[in-house]
């Protein structure tokens, strides 16, 4: 992997990177990878932590680590310290290139044989919005199948990176990766700055941007980012379910969108519905990128055919090997999520397995439910699940924002008059200021359903 070094070092008189110095990021690098060559020599691979909060030395070191083979774990610096416990503690660095205050938590050093066959992982995290934070396994190999899937699907020989998403996220992560690779320009920037109005004015047109829903959602309602959305080359969307109205909205704006799926254990978008398709009305997840393939099976592990729900089988030269101290010599995974294919070939994800609904022993999918009560325009925000009930099995729950002028639920429940089943219209319907959701837009379910229940409990 030291041809990566190479790779970079023949870039020093491309202009490729904004919001980042080109010379620090190649002078970082190499010190990065001295020391890693030089002072850890001894250690037989040394398992770095990765954290640095600026993103020049975060993307330094990053490289520097894959270029010299060692294992690396890419973390979030931004984690708080009952996190930091957790992972100081499961990961067992050699060496962690962070901030002073990460530095200075103690945890208990204990004998493990998890550094043993570790060579070339690249560890990226997963969870950590509930529940226990969990590396996925990933190699340079891994991500270069994803990198290649995606510029052939999309025809793409340059990838020119508009950056606002975290670059220790897996969908901040190949944006850099792609450019990288690629030849292409790398622009970064906070979410904060382009939504507080500093927009750049860089020529954008050939540029690709990725957003989650609630950053696509704040950019539409200014109309000085509105237009600047247009002018992408492609939109991608992606992180969490993006409802109906959302995308007519940017339809309406001629927003060349991109809806997408993927996970960290895909290395990201593994189907993307393209653009042009987009603007012409197709609302659905896409078409399967060359590098995967995706399979709809029942609950007794039967292949359904078009337009049948059932649980996704994934297959991909980009998925990751497992899980850190759980390799898996598996190429395939079965994820939570549920979706069919239509006749055209094109993905529809309908929600999560965990997430759906059984009242009264009929099926109810949440995304189908926010998707019609976000359209009356009477919320800002909204998640429904599933409370036990003794008497349906399962009650709809709505938590919601509601929106101006919105005192209670009876409004929204006259607009959903004749357009939904019975059964599926929410038994409890609870406010909240707001809904809890990490950086990436998805929705904490455990605080959720926490916030559900207190207040269930009181009416009961």
């Amino acid at each position: 992997m030291v041809e990566l070094l190479a790779h970079l070092e023949s870039l020093k008189n491309v202009n490729w990177l904004t919001g980042i110095d080109s010379q620090q990021l190649k002078q970082f690098t190499w010190e990065y990878y001295l020391q890693l060559t030089t002072s850890l020599k001894d250690l037989n691979p040394p398992k770095i932590l990765l954290a640095e909060s600026e993103s020049v030395r975060f993307l330094a070191g990053f490289i520097a680590a894959c270029a010299v083979g060692f294992p690396v774990f890419i973390c979030n610096p931004y984690w708080q310290e009952e996190e930091w416990k957790q992972v100081l503690t499961l990961v067992q660095p050699d060496i962690i290139w962070a901030s002073t205050k990460i530095l200075n938590l103690r945890y208990k050093k204990i004998d493990n044989n998890n550094k043993e066959n570790s060579t070339n992982h690249i560890m990226i995290p997963t969870g950590g919005s509930s529940g226990k934070i969990k590396f996925t396994i990933h190699t340079w190999e891994t991500l270069m199948a994803s990198v290649r899937g995606f510029t052939t699907y999309l025809n793409l020989h340059q990838v020119n990176s508009f950056c606002v998403l975290p670059i220790y996220h897996i969908s901040g992560l190949m944006q850099f990766i792609r450019s990288l690779i690629t030849r292409g320009q790398f622009v970064i920037t906070s979410f904060r700055e382009l939504s507080s109005g500093h927009i750049n004015d860089l020529d954008i047109t050939e540029f690709c941007l990725s957003l989650v829903p609630t950053q696509l959602h704040i950019l539409l309602q200014k109309s000085t980012s509105t237009n600047w959305l247009s002018k992408f080359k492609i939109v991608f969307l992606g992180g969490a379910p993006a409802w109906d109205e959302l995308l007519e909205s940017a339809r309406y704006h001629k927003i060349r969108l991109a809806p997408t799926y993927g996970m960290t254990e895909t290395a990201s978008q593994i189907a993307t519905l393209k653009p042009d398709d987009f603007l012409e009305g197709k609302t659905n997840d896409g078409q399967v990128l060359p590098h995967a393939k995706v399979t709809i099976y029942d609950d007794f592990g039967n292949q359904l055919g078009t337009n049948k729900t059932g649980n996704i089988h994934i297959i991909s030269k980009s998925l990751c090997l497992g899980y850190y101290t759980s390799p898996s010599d598996h190429c395939s995974l079965t994820v939570d999520d549920l979706g069919f294919f239509d006749e055209e070939g094109y993905l529809h994800v309908v929600g999560r397995n965990s997430n759906k609904i059984i009242t009264g022993g009929e099926n109810v999918y949440p995304r189908e439910i926010e998707s019609l009560i976000f359209e009356t325009h009477l919320v800002m925000d909204i998640c429904v699940i599933g409370i036990s009930d003794k008497y349906w099995g399962q009650a709809v729950t709505a938590i919601y924002v509601p929106g101006r002028n919105v005192q209670d639920h009876t409004q929204i429940l006259l607009a959903l008059k004749d357009k939904v089943s019975k059964y599926k219209i929410p038994k409890y319907w609870i406010i909240v200021d707001s809904i809890p959701r990490n950086d990436k837009g998805k929705i904490n379910y455990q605080m959720i359903e926490e916030m559900a229940l207190n207040t269930i409990n009181k009416l009961d």
